[in-house]
Formats: C-alpha cells, sequence, structure tokens
C-alpha cells in the first residue's frame, strides 16, 4: 500500500490537490456542524460530549482527501488504456455527501421548507448522524483499499517498499 500512496503524491498535483480537498472538506463540514462559527467574528468551539463527532468530521476530511486523488490519478493512467475502470470515484463521492449530512442551521431551513416530510427527515438526520457518518468512514476505507488494489493490479504499480 505504501508504493500506491507515494506512487500518486510523488507529483505534487495530487499533493496539491488532496490538500485543498482536506481545507475545503474540513471547514465546510466544521461550519455546517456548527463547529465553526462566521459571525460575529471567526469562533471555533468544540461543546462537551461532541468530540467523538468532531473527530469523525477530521476522518471523512482525511480519508476523502487520501482517497479522491488516487482516484484521479488512476483515471487519468487509466482513459490511455482500454482497460474498463471501477466505480471507485463514486464511493468517495458518496461517502463524503453521507458524512455532510449535519443538521445545522442550514439543514434545518432548507429541509423545514418540505413540511412533514422535511420534520421527519431533519428528526432522522439529527437522531443518525453519528451512524451515518461512521457508515461514511466505513465506505471511504472500502473505496481506499480498492483504489490500492486496483492501483497494483490495473497500473502495474509495484508492491515493493
Amino acid at each position: 500500500m505504501p508504493s500506491a500512496i507515494k506512487t500518486v503524491y510523488s507529483n505534487s498535483k495530487y499533493l496539491l490537490l488532496s490538500i485543498v480537498i482536506f481545507s475545503i472538506m474540513l471547514v465546510g463540514l466544521l461550519i455546517i456542524s456548527e463547529y465553526i462559527f462566521l459571525e460575529p467574528y471567526v469562533v471555533s468551539h468544540i461543546p462537551s460530549g461532541t468530540e467523538f463527532g468532531f473527530v469523525l468530521i477530521v476522518t471523512i476530511s482525511a480519508l476523502s482527501a487520501l482517497v479522491l486523488p488516487m482516484n484521479i490519478f488512476r483515471i487519468n493512467i487509466l482513459k490511455k488504456s482500454k482497460q474498463k475502470m471501477g466505480g471507485g470515484i463514486f464511493g468517495s463521492i458518496i461517502g463524503a455527501a453521507a458524512g455532510a449530512c449535519s443538521c445545522g442551521p442550514i439543514g434545518f431551513a432548507v429541509i423545514s421548507t418540505f413540511g412533514s416530510v422535511g420534520a421527519t427527515a431533519t428528526a432522522f438526520l439529527t437522531n443518525y448522524e453519528i451512524p451515518i457518518r461512521i457508515i461514511a468512514i466505513g465506505i471511504l476505507a472500502i473505496t481506499y483499499f480498492t483504489t490500492v488494489k486496483s492501483l497494483k493490479i490495473e497500473c502495474k504499480i509495484d508492491q515493493t517498499s
């Protein structure tokens, strides 16, 4: 596995992409989950009892930043060949979207416009926010391992290192 990561991230373009993805996802998810407040000034606060949710957000951001550039590398390598690509990039997108399911003020405003269906969706997301994020981490982990396996097989990356 380290050889696949070393091969992908030896190119500074993919390293920069990974840093940008991590930063955008982390800040975005922290704002949506109300760990960062932007008014009246930028303030960060982790309430007691929500540390696990914070760790899950950081983990989702890190795994997405690891997996997405690897899949883009894989797509760039395989678009020159006639081999069929799997759905690794779709797993990354699903995992990242599932991790963003928190119910901050934006979620309440959007979901509440749908009446009773919105209330049901709000209650579901509020009650199952942590399990959904854990499932998202599982999806991203599976996507990581399948991407590494695909890079070794389809892209002929050696397994030494």
